[in-house]
């Protein structure tokens, strides 16, 4: 099971104002929009990161919490008279809290086009498992673990 931290970007802009990492005129990043769902035996976290050098890509695990940053660039001001300047430019942090049933010394990511996708595995003892039963007189028949139905 994942959980996503929803105080984050509460703690991103408290360090913005403690540490004066904005820059005047400029957005800094307010979120970086994710999706994450399970498919059979992993779950997967879809982060879209459009313009975001793949070199500035920072993904790490400690103490059960998956911790995204990334970083983007802003155009040079120098000789420039914006007309429009809504694009953020800065660095976009995510965390997750992983859950007892996944493996993160397996989590893998890929970058393309301007998203990144995370593979966290379900841990192999948390996955479900068939059961041998032996009982007298019919042979065995096998159960799985979780289920109501049983099958012989």
């Amino acid at each position: 099971m994942l959980g996503i931290d929803p105080f984050s970007m509460v703690d991103d802009w408290a360090r913005g104002l403690l540490t004066g990492e904005s820059v005047a005129g400029r957005r800094a990043p307010r979120f970086m929009p994710i999706d994450v769902y399970k498919v059979d035996d992993h779950y997967s976290l879809i982060a879209d990161l459009p313009g975001v050098d793949p070199g500035s890509i920072d993904l790490n695990v400690d103490n059960g919490v998956l911790t995204l940053s990334a970083h983007r660039s802003a155009l040079s001001d120098e000789g420039v008279q914006w007309l429009a300047n809504e694009r953020f430019a800065g660095t976009y942090r995510r965390q997750i809290t992983l859950g007892e049933g996944v493996d993160p010394a397996k989590i893998s990511a890929a970058y393309d086009n301007g998203v990144l996708t995370v593979t966290i595995p379900v841990a192999e003892k948390t996955k479900p498992r068939k059961v041998a039963i032996e009982h007298s007189g019919a042979g065995r028949q096998e159960i799985t673990a979780g289920s109501e139905a049983a099958s012989g």
